[in-house]
């Protein structure tokens, strides 16, 4: 008998790679390697950190909180030996959103509540349904998301004066249009810089902080000529030397139904995000990710961010490639990158203060042109008919409505062109066998087993069912099984290449039984693995009005049989 896979038990699914590494005798070449790519990504994550908060709608401290705990916490429980935790574009969105409806307070309490359910979701071991969103929905929708993250910088791209910016789409781009007439020679510069600075050395000097160097650029820049541009420290006061006080944020039951649509949204991203993440970082490292422990250290640290005023965390895919192509031996690069971090913000907090918010803004439309998948978007547009349509869903609804909505519309659309390839993909053929049938061997699919042509006996028709036999396809067999010709006294089913049958497809097999008992016909059924005969026979296709065969040989001989009986 062959043996069977051993299902992985609870240790084995929710270890940490922190301690399998460790395992592997961590030795000190291996901490130099982490160390300089921790630095790396530090250096990578700093001026991100505070872009995106500033994008998000908080101050610029609450994206190095959450790069400093979550990111920590990622690294330390994670399912993945590479995987960088800390603020995301993707959630900019969703966090702006949230602030603007329920506060800060609000925004705290929903990343918990979201922590919770991603501890949930993963314990629960639920994370490996993640893999069945369809490509062409994960391109959409990061996609939509560069397109918002760019339009929510234009404002401090071109240093307009826009007191209120609309978070909607269209009314954002009538009022930015509105206030082309204030902008700012200065802040245009100093983000054209910014931007070029990324490209060239992107180019030319891959290996090079290009983020780093172009916000210390600008902000050289614009102290030394003494630009009139908004900076950090202008509107926000620049940012503090230490981590504040843990602490728990307002709590009650009417707030928690408040942010409970915010909190699933924040889980659904984080999924989907953190785990694209973990598969990004397996396809460049060769290793394998755990992806429940991965999503069981995400709840966590988006449990502990908040306590600390930080935001919503989740796997970074930038942050993570930097972390592996610098030379990451495992977890310990990315808790000293959180580590790194946090000593940049005691030592140089008070620099923070100068640099300019256009230049922040620079950064951030790198990184939304780098999100939006150029070419896999023109490629699934010219693919087939199917994907474009649910790459475009996704895509415009996150772009003109919201991002939880492109998703869950993206993945049914998808998932409806899913069924109707499959009920596509189901066949069902008829013909009159010979009376010594010589092909018994029904596992090859290359066989014709009935060919009217060489027919003798047409008491006996035998029906041949290819494909998954599910709901999707239901009424076209149903609809082919009542066009069988004559009326004959036997009928072989053959469901040896049928590898699925669920309680519809059952339905209506016991149906076309039903009807050819009625007439005095009987029904042999060959080739049924024994799900699909538990289905069947579960469903009323049982004997005596069915009987059941290994063979299509076997099944043949006893139609026969069965044909001359009645005949006598």
């Amino acid at each position: 008998m062959a043996a069977h896979p051993v299902e992985p038990g609870f240790t084995e699914l929710f270890t940490p790679k922190l301690v399998t590494v460790l395992r592997e005798r961590y030795r000190l070449a291996d901490l130099k390697a982490d160390a300089i790519s921790g630095l790396t990504v530090a250096i990578v994550a700093l001026p991100l950190s505070m872009a995106i908060a500033i994008a998000s709608g908080v101050t610029p401290d609450r994206g190095l909180y959450t790069s400093i705990i979550g990111g920590f916490i990622v690294s330390a429980l994670g399912g993945s030996r590479f995987q960088i935790g800390g603020p995301a574009g993707a959630f900019i969105v969703l966090v702006s959103a949230t602030v603007a409806q329920h506060g800060v307070d609000g925004l705290l309490l929903a990343t918990m509540m979201s922590g919770l359910m991603l501890l949930a979701i993963g314990w629960l071991r639920l994370g490996t349904f993640i893999k069945y969103i369809p490509y062409p929905v994960t391109v959409g929708f990061t996609a939509g998301i560069a397109v918002i993250i760019f339009a929510s910088q234009i404002k401090e791209l071109l240093g307009l004066n826009l007191e209120k910016e609309p978070g909607p789409f269209i009314p954002k781009i009538i009022a930015i249009g509105a206030a082309l007439p204030s902008a700012n020679l200065a802040a245009i510069v100093l983000a054209g810089l910014s931007i070029a600075i990324i490209v060239v050395l992107r180019r030319h000097r891959p290996h090079w902080p290009g983020f780093i160097i172009a916000v210390v650029a600008a902000t050289l820049a614009a102290a030394l000529f003494g630009l009139p541009v908004e900076t950090v420290g202008s509107r926000f006061g620049g940012i503090p030397q230490m981590l504040p006080a843990p602490q728990l944020p307002p709590v009650s039951l009417d707030k928690i139904v408040e942010v409970l649509p915010n909190a699933l949204s924040f889980a659904l991203l984080g999924c989907i995000e953190s785990l694209l993440s973990a598969v990004v970082a397996d396809s460049m490292s060769g290793r394998r990710h755990r992806s429940n422990c991965e999503l069981v250290a995400q709840g966590a640290a988006n449990i502990a961010a908040p306590l600390f005023g930080g935001f919503c965390v989740t796997g970074n895919i930038a942050r993570t490639a930097t972390n592996i192509r610098a030379g990451a031996h495992g977890p310990i690069s990315g808790m000293l990158h959180s580590v790194f971090l946090l000593a940049a913000m005691l030592v140089a907090a008070p620099l923070a203060y100068y640099i300019p918010l256009a230049a922040l803004a620079g950064v951030l439309a790198v990184v939304a042109w780098n999100m939006a998948e150029k070419h896999a978007f023109a490629t699934l547009v010219r693919a087939s008919r199917g994907d474009a349509v649910v790459l475009l869903t996704t895509f415009l609804l996150v772009v003109f409505r919201d991002l939880t909505e492109g998703i869950l519309a993206g993945f049914a659309v998808g998932t409806l062109l899913f069924l109707h390839r499959m009920a596509q993909g189901v066949a069902v053929e008829h013909g009159v066998p010979a009376v010594e049938p010589d092909r018994g061997d029904f596992a090859d699919e290359a066989r014709t087993p009935y060919d009217v042509g060489m027919a003798t006996d047409p008491a006996v028709v035998v029906i041949r069912i290819s494909g998954a036999f599910f709901f999707g396809a239901a009424a076209g067999v149903g609809g082919a099984l009542d066009r069988v010709g004559e009326q004959p006294k036997a009928y072989v089913i053959d469901f040896s290449a049928v590898p699925m049958l669920d309680s519809t497809g059952a339905t209506t097999i016991e149906g076309f039984v039903r009807k050819a008992d009625s007439r005095g016909a009987a029904v042999i059924v060959a080739g049924a693995a024994r799900p699909i005969r538990r289905a069947l026979l579960t469903h009323g296709v049982r004997p005596p009005r069915v009987r059941f065969r290994k063979t299509l040989a076997e099944a043949v001989a006893a139609a026969h049989e069965t044909a001359g009986a009645l005949a006598a």
